[in-house]
């Protein structure tokens, strides 16, 4: 008979006022931390967060739906004053704290992400690693910001082995304070590409704020940084003066963990490479030349936190993407016909560097012919406009158009006024739809697609192409490509 197990107390009443210099209107216990009632579990302490809705205009909804207790400034008026609340004079402040001293009371070795590309797939890699050799911890979503930073260390259980930080950025001045709140023993850089140029003028000045990730490292901290990025030799030089142990990664033949023959099939990505010239293998479940220098950068880490190297990869052969990052799956038109097409859900977010990969995925796929209304399967690119490029925006669209590879692809859709100069760049044969709006070409998606074609979705997430992805899925019963076995 299993014996099921309780959920762990992660915050005691007290032990929250403490770490807040609160006031706790009764005793509670929480058992996870909260900030969206649509995903509280019974149990959690609801955090009352001002973002672009009040927090505390949910306090009701959130107590009515189980929460132990909510971390408030002020009482709501539909709120009893005997409600288990947390009174506080600033709720960020707050579950900074909440998050300070979750740290404080962890043994756990920690782990800080960041990067212009890559971010989440390498801390979920990094996630399905250290798993499998201790408790880890680790964010479900992308809560890489001034809130998400301290929400992750808030709800980080105290017996936790490994925990896994990622930290992002769209302004100078955001990830030092971040990573001093983690208090990291390593530091991972995966890129460094252009994205947020709008906020930093340029790749140097990008690659001066990820360094100062290295400012939260704990004494005898190790850097791992990509020996191929632009600004290289500037990361590693703010690493030497954090004092670090500094690792690199990459295809250049200087760096300590070198990629030395990439493979990308159908629905994997074979990978070799050498530690300090000694060659080793591994497999990502997931095709993309990009998925196997961010696992190459989460090995290094593993192997910087002494862990077992041959279940370091082994454990890193079963991850894949989650939703919108990547994804691959089979839209099934008509089950009986075995009528389908594959779908690459890459809608979260978008760069030039991001697209170009994700452009050499769809590349690399192969369509199937002769099994829909047009004899040859075709590869189709829809993509959303790259947002938060500054000045450059218009030729870092147009360059698109120069992709190594791109004649190979059979049409491109484009969504967005930025896209727009893109699809004036390609050739007529080459040009879909061009439409100003996700919507707008969600509603034309059936007539975009046929059986054996394979399409790529990507762009911005403030373009909302995920639309035309949800849009594509209702054409049939979507289904993950089951990963091969060996």
């Amino acid at each position: 008979m299993r014996t099921l197990r309780c959920p762990m107390t992660l915050w005691t009443a007290a032990d929250a006022a403490r770490a807040t210099q609160g006031h706790s209107t009764s005793d509670w216990q929480a058992t996870g931390v909260s900030i969206d009632t649509r995903t509280l579990k019974p149990g959690d302490l609801f955090v009352a967060l001002k973002d672009a809705r009040d927090g505390h205009d949910f306090v009701a909804t959130a107590l009515a739906k189980g929460a132990s207790a909510a971390l408030v400034s002020r009482i709501p008026p539909d709120v009893p004053p005997e409600a288990p609340l947390l009174v506080v004079p600033d709720v960020l402040q707050s579950l900074e704290h909440l998050g300070q001293a979750a740290r404080t009371r962890s043994r756990a070795r920690v782990i800080g992400v960041t990067g212009s590309v890559g971010k989440t797939s390498t801390k979920d890699m990094l996630r399905a690693i250290l798993a499998g050799q201790g408790r880890t911890h680790a964010a479900e979503a992308s809560y890489n910001n001034h809130w998400g930073v301290p929400l992750t260390l808030a709800r980080m259980p105290p017996d936790t082995d490994f925990a896994v930080i990622e930290i992002g950025m769209n302004h100078p001045g955001e990830i030092a304070p971040l990573a001093r709140l983690a208090r990291l023993h390593v530091a991972l850089i995966t890129t460094i590409a252009p994205a947020h140029l709008e906020a930093f003028g340029g790749l140097d000045g990008i690659a001066a704020e990820k360094a100062t990730i290295f400012d939260g490292l704990e004494p005898g901290g190790t850097a791992v940084i990509p020996l191929d990025a632009p600004c290289a030799t500037l990361l590693i030089a703010k690493a030497q003066a954090a004092h670090a142990t500094v690792v690199t990664f990459g295809a250049s033949p200087q760096a300590a963990y070198h990629l030395t023959q990439i493979t990308v099939g159908a629905e994997a990505t074979i990978v070799r490479a050498t530690r300090n010239g000694t060659a080793f293998l591994f497999k990502v479940m997931s095709p993309g030349k990009h998925f196997a220098a961010n696992g190459l950068g989460a090995l290094a880490v593993a192997d910087a936190l002494g862990l077992d190297p041959v279940i370091a990869a082994a454990d890193l052969g079963r991850w894949t993407p989650t939703q919108g990052r990547g994804t691959r799956e089979t839209v099934d038109l008509d089950p009986v016909e075995g009528l389908s097409f594959d779908l690459i859900d890459d809608a979260f977010n978008s760069n030039p560097a991001s697209l170009a990969a994700a452009l050499d995925v769809l590349i690399a796929a192969q369509p199937q012919d002769q099994v829909g209304r047009i004899a040859g399967g075709r590869r189709i690119a829809i993509l959303g406009d790259m947002l938060e490029l500054g000045p450059t925006e218009t030729a870092l669209h147009l360059a698109i158009a120069q992709h190594p590879g791109l004649a190979q692809i059979t049409t491109v859709h484009c969504v967005g006024p930025r896209m727009a100069a893109l699809w004036q760049a390609l050739p007529r044969a080459q040009r879909g739809q061009c439409c100003a709006s996700a919507p707008e070409l969600a509603a034309h998606v059936r007539s975009l697609i046929d059986a054996g074609d394979v399409v790529l979705v990507k762009g911005s997430k403030g373009i909302k192409v995920s639309l035309v992805v949800d849009a594509l899925r209702k054409l049939g019963q979507g289904r993950l490509k089951a990963p091969s076995r060996g």
